[in-house]
């Protein structure tokens, strides 16, 4: 099923929206503009050694990219799943590129300080311990931040589930993408409570804290998938 170009990708979702609107047009641009801001250099090299050093960073940016990208899908997403265009989700989605762009700069500069060598970030002096407490709070808050506006967006989605005539599986997996994006809320949060927290030789473990994220998800789809067998396992009758 094709709708004005785009094809039809969830088999268990009816995507409602049609051509792309201007509120998807100047996201899609925001979100342009934040990888621009994430880009190594934006000189070409014009040497050998600064081609190596900017190599250098390219993990980093890899890394930044992937989650920014992250981000662009579930938006698209939701805009496609439900073609929502209320004075509502215009302000919280003017609310949520105002977040992403407040969070392109710690994230950039979190994961360029990770992969760039212990205890430097950006090629400056080692960071203290409680220079690495305000920057994984701010990196929480951003992030927090983000989720959370996903998660305003979903529930509004599903306040409107009758006026858009959301089916029983469509109804299921908005339901599961309001937790998601609570669980992705709450990850932040514990990341900032831990930086805040934990003694100064262990404030590295806030950072950490995210890959509880993959965790979260992996357990999630492994108990959906189970409940989806089982629910179409046919039913056989006791013996008597």
């Amino acid at each position: 099923m094709r709708l004005s170009g785009w094809v039809q990708t969830e088999p268990e979702f009816r995507w409602r929206g049609g051509d792309v609107t201007r509120i998807e047009a100047f996201s899609d641009a925001v979100f342009a503009f934040s990888v621009t801001l994430l880009v190594v250099s934006l000189e070409v090299p014009r040497s050998f050694d600064e081609l190596v050093a900017a190599m250098r960073g390219f993990p980093a940016f890899g890394i930044c990219f992937a989650i920014l990208i992250s981000f662009w899908h579930n938006h698209v997403r939701y805009f496609r799943r439900y073609a929502l265009q209320s004075a509502y989700v215009t302000v919280l989605n003017s609310i949520l590129l105002f977040c992403l762009l407040f969070y392109i700069y710690p994230l950039k500069f979190v994961f360029s300080g990770l992969l760039g060598g212990q205890g430097t970030f950006e090629g400056s002096a080692a960071v203290t311990a409680a220079q690495v407490r305000v920057l994984f709070g701010i990196y929480g808050a951003g992030y927090t931040a983000i989720c959370s506006v996903f998660v305003l967006l979903y529930l509004h989605a599903w306040k409107g589930r009758t006026a858009m005539l959301l089916d029983a599986p469509e109804c299921r997996i908005t339901r599961q993408s309001i937790i998601d994006h609570v669980i992705l809320a709450l990850v932040g949060i514990g990341s900032i409570a831990l930086a805040l927290l934990l003694p100064a030789n262990l404030v590295g473990l806030a950072g950490y804290f995210y890959f509880v994220i993959p965790l979260y998800f992996w357990i999630s789809r492994t108990i959906r998938g189970r409940q989806s067998r089982q629910s179409h396992e046919p039913h056989t009758p006791a013996m008597n």
